[in-house]
């Protein structure tokens, strides 16, 4: 995704900030997904905006977990990390993770830290079909237009342990790892869909 361009590091800023595309006049396909489909990976992997990409291509359902879980709960997760700590943040997390497995099947893009419960990572296993989107935190970094609302890039050797940190907990959930390396958000979406298509997750009706 570095190689995209400035308008590849504007969709990943939309990714970072929790905004989105307008939607491009295209047909829509006739989609319907078996399972739903968990997108893991550190902050700035493209998570979010991969998934609404595809949800518009394939005319399937998506949401952002995180944004799922502040409009539940009428706050907005730095606002629970103040006033409950982490482990009350994760403690929702866990809950809006079960929920959302629960709904007819998703595109769910998680946050970042998702997997670092044993617990989560036991309902994204069973119920779900998981896509890692595999980033370093120094390319990551450079596609979050505005780092200052990102705690953890104030210190890149803090964010580039963390990262490593979870490398091992994405990877132990993951179906499929995709590298985004280099790669537009078209170009990895369309690499998800070949991918859920061949595990027949993703059904296309095509005329």
């Amino acid at each position: 995704m570095t190689g995209g361009g400035s308008s590849t590091n504007r969709e990943h800023a939309r990714v970072a900030s929790g905004g989105s595309r307008p939607a491009a006049s295209r047909p829509r396909a006739a989609g319907q997904l078996c399972r739903p489909v968990f997108f893991v990976g550190f902050m700035g992997a493209g998570k979010t905006s991969v998934a609404r990409r595809l949800a518009r291509t394939c005319g399937v359902a998506s949401v952002d977990m995180d944004t799922y879980l502040e409009r539940r709960e009428g706050k907005r997760v730095k606002e629970i990390f103040a006033e409950s700590g982490e482990d009350g943040f994760r403690d929702i997390e866990t809950d809006v993770l079960r929920e959302l497995a629960a709904k007819d099947p998703l595109l769910v893009s998680c946050g970042g830290g998702v997997v670092k419960r044993s617990e989560n990572r036991a309902i994204l296993h069973d119920a779900g079909f998981v896509v890692y989107l595999k980033v370093t935190a120094d390319e990551a970094k450079s596609r979050i237009s505005d780092t200052s609302t990102r705690p953890l890039f104030q210190n890149i050797e803090s964010a580039r342990q963390t990262a490593e940190e979870r490398v091992p907990l994405y990877a132990e959930v993951a179906d499929i790892t995709i590298d985004t390396a280099g790669k537009s958000v078209a170009a990895i979406a369309r690499e998800v869909q070949a991918a859920l298509e061949k595990e027949g997750v993703l059904c296309l009706q095509r005329k």
